[in-house]
Order: C-alpha cells, then sequence, then structure tokens
C-alpha cells in the first residue's frame, strides 16, 4: 500500500484539498456522487478513460469533452473540471504538459472546481523528478497513443524536445500552489496505477 502521508501533507500546506483512495472503484464512486447533477469538463485523460467516470456522470450530469462534442470554449465555461497530471511530486508540485493548452489552463483559472485524479505511478519524490516523469515517460506514451510521428512516439523511450509539427509537448504548468482563480482545488489520490 502507497503511503500518501508526505505527499497529502504537503499538498494541504499549498492550499490543495486532498482525499486518498484505495481503489480506482471507490475513487469514481467518490466523484461520482459528489459531482452529481452538476456541469463538468475535462480534456485527454486515460486515467479519467481507465476509471470510467465520464461513463458514469453522463448518466446523471452534464459531460463535457471532446467526445461529447463540446467546444473548448464550451468546456471552458463548465463550473467543474477533471484533470490528471502527468507529474506529482512528493513536495507537492503538480506538473502537467500539453499541446493545445485547453487543460492546462483548465487547471489554473475560470472554474469554481478543479479535482485532479491520480494514480500512483504519478508520484515522484522530488520537483526534478516528476518533471523528469512529465517529459520522458507520461509525454512519449501519449503521443505513442495519439500516433504521432515525432522522435519520441517512434522510439517510445524519451523526450526528445524535438521541433516536429505533431509536437504534443508545447506547454508545460507547474502548479506550486493552489491558484487563486479557482475555489475548490482537489487532488484525489489513488492507490493504483493509472494512466501515463
Amino acid at each position: 500500500m502507497t503511503d500518501f502521508t508526505k505527499v497529502r501533507a504537503n499538498l494541504e500546506e499549498r492550499g490543495f484539498q486532498v482525499s486518498c483512495f484505495a481503489s480506482a472503484q471507490e475513487a469514481a464512486d467518490y466523484l461520482d456522487a459528489k459531482l452529481d447533477g452538476k456541469t463538468v469538463a475535462c480534456g485527454g485523460s486515460v486515467t479519467l478513460k481507465e476509471l470510467g467516470l465520464l461513463k458514469r456522470l453522463a448518466a446523471h450530469a452534464t459531460v463535457l469533452s471532446q467526445r461529447s462534442g463540446a467546444s473548448f470554449a464550451e468546456a471552458a465555461a463548465a463550473p467543474v473540471y477533471l484533470s490528471s497530471v502527468n507529474g506529482l511530486a512528493e513536495t507537492g508540485e503538480l506538473i502537467n504538459i500539453d499541446g493545445t493548452g485547453n487543460r492546462v489552463a483548465s487547471t489554473i483559472f475560470g472554474h469554481e472546481e478543479v479535482y485532479f485524479v491520480i494514480g500512483r505511478n504519478k508520484l515522484a519524490p522530488d520537483y526534478d523528478a516528476a518533471l523528469w516523469r512529465a517529459r520522458n515517460i507520461a509525454s512519449p506514451k501519449n503521443a505513442q497513443r495519439l500516433g504521432k510521428k515525432t522522435p519520441c512516439a517512434v522510439k517510445g523511450d524519451k523526450c526528445y524536445d524535438c521541433k516536429s509539427p505533431e509536437r504534443i509537448c508545447r506547454a508545460l504548468t507547474v502548479l506550486w500552489e493552489k491558484p487563486k482563480g479557482i475555489g475548490r482545488s482537489e487532488v484525489v489520490l489513488i492507490d493504483e496505477d493509472l494512466g501515463y
């Protein structure tokens, strides 16, 4: 069992609310109940897909996503935003890399509530390790998943800081503290490997 004590304390000190769950099922049940009847948006997230959360929410909430045909502007106006991260440092920094910018922008500003749903595999001991993880593990896997023809997708081993027109690493955010522009910012930690 993963010990989330240190990262939880560091996240709370930085202004985030934190919930911890032993399984993806428990986390999905929690979020499904919490978001009942709300309008929820999300960007691309393998973690959320693996949770099956968006399908569950669609039965009793409004879900705005690329899959549902929502525009970036519609998603940006939703009161609630769901995301994961590409790396989470035990010291409390949340790191995301994005191609379009809609996902990283939505974790910083514009929503009443933001939930970061994070599996234990995203956890790294410190900021440098979390950044390395985001660039060299999560990004190549996401480029492969999206069928991009970038060096990282072809070789699948690391970031090459390429200049490819298909590059998906175009924006990087580091949340050192809970952003002031968001009412509730909750990190949902799950003791299972989820997403990249």
